[in-house]
This record gives C-alpha cells, sequence and structure tokens, in this order.
C-alpha cells in the first residue's frame, strides 16, 4: 500500500508541475506576442521616419534650395565675372 500511494504522490506532483509549466509557458508565449507587436510598432515608426528623412535630405541637398536658402537666409550673392579665378589642373 506504501508504494502506490508513494507512486500516487509522485504522479500526482507531476501532473501538478507539468500543468504549472503549460500555464507558465502559456503566459510567457503570450507575452512575447505582445513585446513581438509592440517592436513591430516601432519598427513601421522608424522606418516611417527614416522616409520623411529622406525626402527631407533630398529636399534640402536639391542645388536650387541650398542657392535659394543662400541668397534668402544669408543674403550670399554671386560673385562678379571678374572676381572669378579658373583654375585647371
Amino acid at each position: 500500500m506504501n508504494a502506490r500511494l508513494l507512486i500516487v504522490l509522485i504522479v500526482l506532483v507531476a501532473v501538478i508541475g507539468s500543468a504549472l509549466g503549460v500555464v507558465y509557458a502559456r503566459h510567457d508565449s503570450r507575452r512575447q506576442a505582445v513585446r513581438l507587436g509592440e517592436l513591430e510598432n516601432e519598427r513601421d515608426a522608424l522606418i516611417a521616419e527614416w522616409s520623411r528623412l529622406q525626402l527631407e535630405q533630398a529636399f534640402l541637398a536639391d542645388a536650387g534650395q541650398v542657392e535659394s536658402r543662400a541668397r534668402d537666409d544669408l543674403r550670399m550673392q554671386s560673385p562678379e565675372s571678374v572676381n572669378i579665378l579658373v583654375v585647371r589642373p
């Protein structure tokens, strides 16, 4: 009788341990799924920001934009032709 009781107790502990393992695994899986969703949202936001920055960089690097800002904001002017020196290699 003691052997049977011991076997039943061991099986009961194993079943309870297994059930707790399943509960923990499911909880961890859900937590990881939520974290994955957060990271995907962050990735999408960063991709959108990168696209905006590339457009802004292309706009600011445009020669017409640079010249316009140099003339308007910095009040720069083109030098007179007599002041331009062409150096050839």
